[in-house]
C-alpha cells in the first residue's frame, strides 16, 4: 500500500490530508442523498455498532478461543472515521485543530498484546459509549481508541481512501437498492479489499482508480 513520507510530521500535509478525508466524504455522501446534511441521519448509531463489530473481529469472548484479526479491527476504526467526519462536517467543524489532534497520537503497546488487549476494549467501549451519551460524536475517545490499537493518522489516511474507494464502489453496483453482492468468491468485499491493498503498487495519486478497476475484476469473476 502506497504511503506518504512521514507525513504526519508537515504541517501542511496532515492539514491536507484532512481536507481530501473530508472531500471525499462529502463526495460520497452527496451519492447517497444529495441533501445528506439535511436529513437527519443517525451517524452515533452508526459509529456504536461498528464499535462492537470492532470488538467481535478483536474478540472479547472469554468461553473460546478467539484470534484478533487487526486488518478488520483497523477497517472497522476506519469506518467509523467516515461516520465521524460525516457528523463533523455536517456540524462545520473539520478544523485544522482536528488534523493536529490526530497527528499528535502517541501510540500505545501493540492491541494484541496481552497487558494492552483490555485497554483496547475498553477504550472502544468509551467510545462506543461516548456516542450513545452525546449522540453525536466526540474527537477524544476515537484518539484514545487509535492510539490503543495503535494507529497513526498516516495509516488512517491510506486505509480511509481505500475504504472510501470501496464504498463508492458499492454505491455504484447497487448498495442502497439491495442489488451488490457483498460475498465475493466465499470472502467479504473487506478481506478482498485487504488483499488488494497490499498488492497493489501503484503512486497514492493512481491507488483510487488502480483499486476501484482492481475491485472490478475481483467483482466480475
Amino acid at each position: 500500500m502506497p504511503t506518504s513520507d512521514n507525513p504526519t510530521q508537515n504541517t501542511s500535509e496532515r492539514y491536507a490530508m484532512l481536507r481530501t478525508m473530508a472531500e471525499m466524504q462529502d463526495s460520497h455522501n452527496t451519492l447517497v442523498h444529495p441533501q445528506w446534511r439535511s436529513q437527519g441521519y443517525e451517524y452515533y448509531r452508526a459509529m456504536w455498532v461498528e464499535c462492537a463489530e470492532m470488538l467481535d473481529h478483536f474478540g472479547w469472548k472469554w468461553w473460546k478461543k478467539q484470534d484478533a484479526d487487526l486488518d478488520q479491527v483497523r477497517l472497522e476504526l476506519v469506518d467509523i472515521w467516515h461516520f465521524a467526519l460525516s457528523e463533523l462536517l455536517r456540524q462545520g467543524d473539520v478544523s485544522d485543530d482536528v488534523a493536529d489532534a490526530l497527528a499528535s497520537v502517541t501510540p500505545l503497546a501493540s492491541a494484541t498484546d496481552e497487558d494492552q488487549a483490555g485497554a483496547f476494549r475498553l477504550a472502544i467501549e468509551e467510545l462506543a459509549g461516548s456516542c450513545l451519551r452525546t449522540r453525536s460524536f466526540e474527537l477524544q475517545p476515537f484518539i484514545d481508541a487509535m492510539a490503543a490499537l495503535p494507529m497513526t493518522l498516516e495509516e488512517l489516511f491510506d486505509l480511509y481512501i481505500g475504504k472510501n474507494v470501496l464504498n463508492r464502489f458499492r454505491q455504484n453496483h447497487g448498495y442502497k437498492t439491495g442489488e451488490y453482492r457483498k460475498l465475493w468468491g466465499g470472502r467479504e468485499d473487506n478481506e478482498h479489499l485487504i488483499d488488494l491493498l497490499s498488492e497493489l503498487e501503484v503512486s497514492a495519486a493512481d491507488l483510487p482508480d488502480a483499486l476501484y478497476a482492481a475491485l472490478q475484476v475481483r467483482y466480475d469473476a
